[in-house]
C-alpha cells in the first residue's frame, strides 16, 4: 500500500539528524523534525509547523498528526523519540498508513555520544573547524537506565507492530553513510526521487576510538563486562497472558476492603475473616461496570492479593484440581496426566491403599507436568489454579494493581492491621484453619520434592524470593 506519511522512531544521538537531511533531499519528501517534543516544536528554533502553534499541539496532538498526514504533495513525516508526547505514539503505530523507519544505533556509542555533547553544548557539527572536544565520564547506573529505556522502547515498537500486522524499515547508524541503503529506503517510501550522493553538510562529531572519548575506559570495560548482554539470566516465561479475573474478587460487605484471590491460595480462609469482619459474606460477581462503580463509592479503599509458597500452593491445586473428584476437579485433565505422564491415582482418594509414598509419587509427577506445562510445552492449558502467581498478578495489573500484596505465614498480623487502615479499629484476629492439605505436604516433602517444586515455579521463587517450604 502507498503510505501516506512517515515517522523516524529513532533517539537522541543515533543520527536522525543525519537521516533527517538525507530524507528532506528527496524531491516530494519533508520531514518536520522532532514534530511532538515536548520542550518546542520541530527545531528549538521553530513556532509553529504547517500553522499549528506549539499551544494548539500541546492541546490536542492529533491535529498535528493529521497535518503531516494530510500535507499536500508531499510525504510528510518527523522524529520521535521515547520521551515525546505520549499520546501519539499508539496511534502512529497502530496506522498501517504511518511508514515506520526505525533508527538505531550502539546504545554505549550513543550514551558516550550524548555525555560528550552535553558536556561541549555542541549537539550539532556543520563545520570541523568549530569541534570542541571533551571526555565523557562513564557511569555505569546511568548507562543502564539509559540502555533500559532503548530496549523499552525497541520492544514496545516490535510488539504493537507483530500485534497489528505490520513491518518497519529498520536502519542502523553505520547504516546511514550507505548510499544504497538511502535509495532503499526511498523505494520502501514509495517516492521516485532518488539521492545522486548524501547530504554530508553534518559532521561526525565525535570520529576517534572510545578509549579516546572516554575518561574512565578501563572503569567503562570493567562494568560493561559485568552486563548481561544476551540476558541469560532471565527465566523464560511462556505463560498466556492473564486478564485481572474480575469476577472472583471479593469486597467486604461494609468494610472498604477488597479481596483479590491468587488460584490455590487461602480463599476460603480469607473470605471466613471477611464474613467475620462485617457479619455478612462478602460481595463479588463484579463485572468492570460494578467494581469501579464499588470503587469510586468508597474513596480510601484498600485492595489487596495473598501469596503463598509456590510449593504450598502447587499442592493445594494437585490435591483440589487434580486428586480430588468433586466440584471443581479436573477430570479430563486427570485423565490426560495419566496418559501423558503416567500419573497413577486411585479412583477414591480414600482408598487404604493410597498412602504417603503414593501422594508423594503422584505430586512429584504433577511438578513434573507443571514445569512442562508453565514451559509451554503441553497441549494442556495452564489453568489459573497453578499458573504462575506473578502471571495472574500481571493480568490483575492490566486493570489496577493491588496496593497490599500480603504473604499467607503474615496474615495474622497483616489483615488486622490493614482493616485498621480504613478505619476498623475492632477488626477481628485471623485465625489460619488446619489446613489438610498441608498436613499431607509436610509427611511428603524433601529434597527432591523441594527441587521440583523450585523447577517448576523458577518464576514464583525468583519474583518473591521465597526460599524453601518449612510447613
Amino acid at each position: 500500500m502507498a503510505f501516506a506519511y512517515f515517522v523516524v522512531l529513532a533517539g537522541m544521538r543515533t543520527g536522525s539528524n543525519f537521516l533527517e537531511a538525507n530524507l528532506n533531499a528527496l524531491d516530494g519528501v519533508e520531514c518536520h523534525g522532532e514534530a511532538f517534543n515536548q520542550a518546542f516544536i520541530g527545531y528549538p528554533n521553530r513556532t509553529e509547523i504547517l500553522g499549528i502553534s506549539r499551544e494548539a499541539r500541546d492541546s490536542d496532538p492529533t491535529r498535528l498528526l493529521s497535518a503531516v498526514r494530510d500535507q499536500p504533495g508531499t510525504l510528510a513525516g518527523f522524529r520521535y523519540f521515547h520521551d515525546h508526547d505520549p499520546r501519539v505514539l499508539r496511534p502512529i503505530l497502530d496506522d498501517p498508513a504511518c511508514a515506520k523507519i526505525v533508527l538505531t544505533r550502539n546504545p554505549i556509542e550513543s550514551y558516550i555520544s550524548r555525555k560528550i555533547a552535553s558536556a561541549t553544548g555542541q549537539w550539532k557539527l556543520t563545520n570541523v573547524k568549530h569541534a570542541r572536544a571533551e571526555q565523557a565520564e562513564f557511569d555505569g547506573a546511568e548507562f543502564e537506565a539509559h540502555l533500559t529505556e532503548v530496549q523499552g522502547f525497541q520492544v514496545e515498537i516490535l510488539s504493537r507492530l507483530q500485534r497489528t500486522g505490520q513491518t518497519a524499515f529498520y536502519v542502523d547508524y553505520e547504516d546511514l553513510q550507505d548510499l544504497e541503503v538511502m535509495n532503499g529506503l526511498a523505494t520502501w517510501l514509495g517516492v521516485p526521487a532518488r539521492l545522486d550522493a548524501l547530504d554530508r553538510k553534518l559532521k561526525k562529531q565525535n570520529p576517534e576510538p572510545m578509549e579516546g572519548k572516554v575518561a574512565n575506559f578501563a572503569g567503562m570495560a570493567e562494568a560493561l563486562a559485568r552486563l548481561d548482554r544476551f540476558n541469560l539470566s532471565r527465566t523464560p516465561n511462556f505463560e498466556p497472558r492473564r486478564g485481572p479475573a474480575i469476577p472472583t474478587y471479593l469486597a467486604a460487605a461494609r468494610t472498604s476492603l477488597l479481596f483479590r484471590p491468587l488460584r490455590s491460595g487461602p480463599e476460603a480462609a480469607v473470605a471466613a475473616w471477611l464474613t467475620e469482619l462485617d457479619g455478612q459474606a462478602p460481595v463479588g460477581n463484579f463485572t468492570y461496570r460494578t467494581l469501579r462503580q464499588w470503587m469510586a463509592e468508597r474513596p480510601g479503599y484498600r485492595s489487596f492479593a495473598v501469596l503463598r509458597h509456590p510449593l504450598a500452593r502447587a499442592h493445594a491445586a494437585f490435591c483440589e484440581r487434580i486428586l480430588a473428584r468433586g466440584p471443581g476437579s479436573f477430570p479430563e485433565i486427570r485423565r490426560n496426566l495419566g496418559r501423558t505422564f503416567g500419573l497413577e491415582l486411585p479412583d477414591d482418594p480414600a482408598d487404604a491403599g493410597y498412602g504417603p509414598a503414593e501422594h508423594r509419587a503422584a505430586f512429584a509427577t504433577f511438578l513434573t507436568f507443571l514445569k512442562a506445562n508453565l514451559g509451554g510445552q503441553t497441549n494442556i492449558r495452564t489453568d489459573p489454579a497453578w499458573s504462575s502467581q506473578a502471571a495472574l498478578l500481571e493480568g490483575m495489573a492490566g486493570f489496577v494493581p493491588p496496593d497490599a500484596l500480603l504473604r499467607e505465614d503474615e496474615l495474622p498480623e497483616a489483615l488486622p492491621a490493614l482493616a485498621r487502615q480504613v478505619g476498623r479499629e475492632d477488626a477481628p484476629a485471623f485465625a489460619p484453619p488446619v489446613d489438610p492439605n498441608l498436613r499431607l505436604l509436610a509427611a511428603i516433602r524433601d529434597d527432591e520434592i523441594e527441587a521440583l517444586g523450585r523447577a517448576a515455579m523458577a518464576r514464583d521463587y525468583l519474583s518473591f524470593g521465597f526460599g524453601p517450604w518449612r510447613g
